[in-house]
């Protein structure tokens, strides 16, 4: 398939400065959604159902914004000539489903195996994800080659996140039996970096993230209450609702990591905008944990060192692109 997409080319390090600042409130949203739905499961008992309601808010806002306005519209009237034209084929209508994968491999997983552990697995699964699909030219600027800057920055993003969890997997005192539970969100980070690469597809074919944003929750919605849905034929549930207004904030949090993601990756590539959204996750962890913390929260100077060297590492791994004045991914036949 031929694209003739080139992604936007950042002229000043200021531009790249203002870049990396969408990646880390892109990456920041991640934590703060977990917060909100973390508290909607404890309040009505159901992760599945609270997965689906965070869902389903978002998909009723976008579809609000989408067709309440002009420029909604015209984004969705580019849809159609591009399927057409074989620019967005029928599969990327799907990448949704991955994100409801996600927030089902976080409420499996993570109570067995620690946020730590979680962390790092979803880190590792990212990094090596953007490395892949940039690399057979999955998102929206093609075929990007391997340089050592790019790939030491991505093993720096992993031992940068190992040490500022560090202190979490010491603490955690659990055998490595358990360590099997790694692979689910291991498998969830890297099939994430492949959402965000089909989502810069759809950003850039409608020139909007705002279409490809609503695809992605009306299939998540859609996968989600299909589980929910077998989950009560199988043991029966109890529907419940929240009377605590910020409980329904998870679908508002998960537009803005959506939309930021989708953005970015037309502009800097599947790898750096994955690194750079990983750096405000645990940016928004660490603020989350110093401002609102809760039971079990752990800052030190690991953490908050660990932190800062993703940040270097993002930087590492853009440095060539930033001195070129440019971003390295075009797009290719």
């Amino acid at each position: 398939m031929s694209s003739a997409y080139t992604a936007a080319a950042p002229r000043s390090p200021l531009v790249w400065v203002f870049l990396l600042l969408l990646m880390l409130a892109s990456g920041a949203a991640i934590p703060a959604q977990g917060r909100v739905n973390a508290a909607l499961t404890t309040e009505i008992g159901d992760p599945v159902l609270a997965a689906t309601i965070s869902f389903s808010v978002g998909s009723v806002i976008l579809l609000l914004v989408t067709f309440g306005t002009g420029r909604g519209r015209r984004a969705l009237g580019r849809v159609a000539p591009a399927v057409r034209e074989g620019r967005i084929r029928w599969w990327y209508f799907l990448a949704g489903c991955v994100g409801a994968y996600f927030v089902l491999t976080q409420t499996l997983s993570i109570g067995l195996i620690g946020v730590a552990v979680f962390t790092v697995a979803v880190v590792t699964g990212q990094t090596l994800g953007g490395l892949l699909w940039d690399r057979i030219g999955l998102g929206p600027a093609g075929r990007m080659r391997l340089n050592p800057f790019r790939v030491g920055g991505a093993a720096l993003t992993v031992l940068a996140v190992l040490w500022a969890v560090s202190p979490q997997l010491a603490a955690s005192g659990q055998g490595p039996a358990w360590l099997a539970l790694v692979l689910l969100p291991l498998s969830g980070g890297f099939l994430q970096a492949a959402q965000q690469a089909i989502n810069g597809r759809h950003s850039a074919a409608y020139q909007s993230p705002a279409p490809g944003t609503l695809f992605n929750f009306l299939a998540g919605t859609l996968f989600l209450l299909l589980v929910w849905a077998g989950k009560a034929v199988v043991s029966g549930v109890d529907p419940a609702l929240s009377l605590t207004w910020w409980h329904y904030l998870g679908g508002p949090l998960g537009i803005i990591f959506i939309a930021l993601g989708a953005l970015l990756v037309t502009r800097v590539g599947v790898l750096i905008a994955a690194m750079g959204m990983i750096a405000g996750q645990l940016l928004g962890s660490l603020l989350l944990d110093v401002l609102l913390p809760t039971p079990g929260s752990l800052v030190t100077t690991a953490t908050v060192l660990g932190t800062g060297l993703t940040l270097l590492a993002v930087v590492l791994a853009s440095l060539p692109d930033i001195l070129r004045g440019r971003p390295g991914p075009k797009s290719r036949a």
